[in-house]
């Protein structure tokens, strides 16, 4: 049996455990599917497993759902992952650079309050919105498709209540469409500066909070209204700042909390 060194963060209500890969069994996918249980583990949204590294980055990250499968990117769990450095003094300077499986993604601490971190997160760039019409449930639904590191179904609805959302988002999410499945967020304008947002993530389903959705929801809102700046993404874990610059830039500001360290009995 192995005695498994762990913290747990949270952003917005979307939590994630964060580990080393030298602490962790040779088979994660497996591990993943033990420790985020809710009733039998721990009970995570994911973990983040962080290793050092070589190729022009500072630390790897690796993020794995509550079903095992792997994730390119998570912009929570990469946060959770970024303060995890931080609160263990393994990193201390103002910006980190971690390997993720779509690119390297920058985050800036702007500040630590308490157990709270917040982080600005440079994205990348964001190079298509492409508008789809997916047929689900006898229904035809205009959909935006957004890649910003994962693949992110943004779909405008006037209320969360004249809609089942968490069965649409479970039937896109495994749609012939999309044999890698897809993320699905459910977006209500508020008004030009502020959205609403429920989300439903590939392989971990209904969550409080995305970062990837978070700013999927932004551009496709942007690109509707034909502006470029800031959006504040309200989910049901907290809000998020997103922003989408002139230059095709996507930022996200959001914080990391701490909420416990400790060990996980495995095998």
């Amino acid at each position: 049996m192995q005695r498994i060194k762990l913290c747990k963060f949270q952003g917005c209500g979307n939590d994630y455990l964060v580990f080393l890969r030298k602490d962790l069994p040779k088979e994660i996918n497996d591990f993943a599917i033990t420790v985020c249980n809710r009733h039998f583990g721990v009970g995570s949204d994911g973990i983040a497993v962080l290793e050092p590294t070589t190729e022009g980055a500072d630390y790897r990250c690796l993020i794995f759902n509550p079903d095992g499968s792997q994730a390119a990117f998570s912009g929570n769990g990469t946060r959770c992952a970024a303060a995890y450095l931080y609160f263990k003094n393994l990193w201390k300077r103002k910006e980190l650079k971690l390997e993720t499986l779509s690119g390297i993604k920058t985050y800036k601490l702007l500040k630590k309050e308490g157990k709270v971190f917040w982080f600005e997160t440079e994205l990348g760039i964001l190079s298509k919105i492409e508008n789809l019409n997916i047929s689900v449930l006898d229904t035809t639904l205009n959909i935006d498709f957004v890649n910003v590191g994962n693949p992110v179904c943004v779909i405008f609805v006037e209320d969360f209540n004249s809609l089942n959302w968490r069965q649409i988002g479970a039937e896109i999410e495994c749609h012939e469409n999309f044999p890698s499945r897809t993320n699905v967020v459910f977006v209500k304008p508020l008004n030009e500066k502020q959205i609403e947002i429920r989300i439903w993530e590939r392989g971990a389903g209904e969550t409080n909070s995305s970062g990837t959705c978070s700013i999927a929801a932004a551009t496709a809102y942007l690109n509707r209204i034909k502006k470029r700046g800031e959006v504040l993404v309200k989910a049901v874990g907290g809000t998020t700042q997103a922003f989408w610059k002139e230059n095709n830039q996507m930022l996200l500001i959001g914080t990391a909390e701490i909420v416990f360290c400790g060990e996980f009995f495995y095998g």
